[in-house]
């Protein structure tokens, strides 16, 4: 009998619960929203031609399978696929286009590590840059090697190339751009063979227990080994190059343990063009024709956020990736440069979506400014991420709603939510009555404000979900369908033909022009008709 009574209780509540669990799920407007968008909109006409407009754009397009006299890599940071959606609010509007979304070819990457579902930024660069998988916090070596492993990353059978030595050994010029330090694990792919991506300086390996002279922190390596022959390198980080009771340009000591001076070494090994610079002014006064190598170190540590830096000081993303083009562009037999928007990542890890967003928003005005520079017909570009992040869109905002405010619905708990939260990190707070906090008394007007998060933790995390590639140029269409994220280089060398790999645009090409000519002679042997 309880059994009986308890069952009629659960479907009395049920059945009047039903229609507010639909009401959440499938809410209807209250109030009707100030229409932000076109009133043409209202019409299947306006849909129809625009669906029709970009049909015909598809139809005509025609496959580009020049070689690709020059590769760049643009990668964002934890450049989820919502930070993007997220962007183009914050930019224009749910109908704006990032300057990328107009490259023609897209895929999906798929972003795990050998050894965990969620990656970090090394094993991650490792794929992109190098075209092999790698373990959690190592970069540029083999997943023979372990994190942490000193001795296995020794072995230089472990250590991983990535494209920019391919480039290099073709005569191209190379060089790399970031707003992280340039011994960071993004750009540490380019150059660096590490068992720890912190080993930065003598001073982290020796503050581990480990021997620095067996095996060498990746400033190191960027001035003396793989790094050497790079002829951009632009990005924060001076710390990492001055003994530690050595002030820099702006009053920073280093942190090196062994008393070298990295920057004065890299000066004495440049017999050509070269200079180091540390401040926007110098980078602006560059004359490219009289430059071949340049160390540009902008900051003791990464660069600032673009919303925080100093306009007088501080160079911006997008002037440091002209810069560099403009340099690399001089070598006739063309370049390779990666450019990373480091601090997309950095404001979520530390929940400040407004940052993040205005970080994707200059990536994406960098990406335009080497699209108007280049040429599509001979300059392959891949923009990607490395791996995602926790932040969600959600809730159910009208149409031109503020993308860093609140929905206009309540929650079930009668408070306002935001449209931007995290699955977990440091904006996690309750009220004091233990009840949910209320973010619409909070200003979130402040681009440090931390967006609410379920999972309270002092930095939130990657996310594990697939990220975009978007591609243009020679050999763009290679990248379609869902692959793995190491595919990336190995198709960039296809289209640019360097590397080690069986095929690529040139021996593919002297393949079909041999064949040809084989046909040609024997029709006129009179064998063919």
């Amino acid at each position: 009998m309880p059994k009986i009574i308890s069952l009629i209780i659960y479907l009395a509540i049920c059945a009047k619960t039903k229609g507010l669990n639909d009401k959440l799920m499938h809410p209807h407007p209250q109030t009707t929203p100030k229409i932000p968008y076109k009133s043409d909109e209202n019409t299947a006409k306006f849909w129809n031609e625009q669906a029709q407009s970009t049909l015909k754009a598809h139809v005509s397009e025609t496959i580009n399978t020049n070689v690709a006299k020059n590769v760049i890599l643009f990668m964002g940071d934890g450049m989820s696929v919502p930070t993007l959606a997220a962007t183009r609010v914050y930019m224009g509007g749910e109908n704006f286009e990032l300057s990328f979304d107009k490259f023609p070819h897209t895929a999906i990457s798929k972003t795990y590590c050998v050894n965990y579902q969620v990656p970090d930024s090394a094993c991650t660069a490792t794929a992109y840059l190098g075209g092999v998988k790698g373990n959690l916090g190592t970069v540029g070596v083999t997943a023979h090697v372990p994190w942490d492993d000193c001795q296995a990353m020794t072995n230089t059978s472990n250590n991983v190339p990535s494209i920019a030595l391919w480039a290099q050994k073709q005569g191209k010029s190379t060089g790399f751009v970031t707003t992280a330090r340039v011994t960071h694990a993004s750009p540490a792919g380019v150059f660096g063979h590490s068992a720890q991506r912190e080993w930065e300086t003598d001073t982290d390996i020796l503050n581990d227990g480990k021997d620095p002279k067996i095996c060498t922190d990746l400033a190191t390596q960027l001035v003396y080994h793989d790094g050497k022959n790079l002829n951009v390198v632009m990005g924060g980080g001076r710390y990492a190059f001055l003994p530690n009771d050595t002030k820099g340009e702006e009053g920073d000591y280093g942190y090196r343990s062994d008393g070298v001076n990295l920057i004065e070494g890299w000066k004495k090994l440049r017999k050509g063009k070269a200079k180091y610079i540390w401040n926007r002014e110098q980078l602006l006064g560059l004359d490219p024709q009289d430059i071949d190598y340049v160390l540009g170190i902008f900051e003791s540590d990464h660069c600032p956020f673009h919303l925080e830096r100093d306009p007088a000081m501080d160079p911006t993303l997008t002037e440091m990736t002209e810069s560099a083009i403009k340099i690399l562009s001089k070598n006739p037999d063309g370049f390779f440069l990666f450019v990373e928007g480091a601090r997309i990542d950095m404001g979520h890890h530390q929940a400040m979506a407004h940052l993040a967003l205005e970080e994707t928003a200059e990536f994406s005005r960098a990406v335009e400014r080497a699209v108007s520079l280049t040429s599509e017909h001979d300059t392959l570009i891949v923009v990607t991420s490395d791996h995602a992040h926790t932040m969600s869109m959600g809730g159910y905002p009208f149409r031109g709603n503020d993308i860093l405010g609140v929905v206009g619905d309540q929650a079930a708990d009668g408070l306002a939510f935001t449209t931007l939260n995290y699955a977990n990190g440091p904006g996690f707070r309750k009220a004091e009555d233990g009840a949910r906090h209320d973010p619409s008394k909070d200003d979130l007007g402040d681009i440090e404000y931390r967006y609410p998060a379920v999972v309270p933790l002092d930095s939130e995390t990657h996310g594990g979900d697939d990220v975009i590639i978007f591609a243009r140029g020679p050999w763009a269409h290679l990248y379609r369908g869902v692959v793995e994220q190491n595919v990336i280089p190995h198709f960039m060398a296809y289209a640019s033909c360097i590397g080690n790999g069986e095929e690529n645009a040139c021996k593919s090409k002297g393949t079909l022009h041999g064949f040809a000519t084989v046909l040609v002679v024997l029709m006129l042997a009179g064998i063919i008709l």
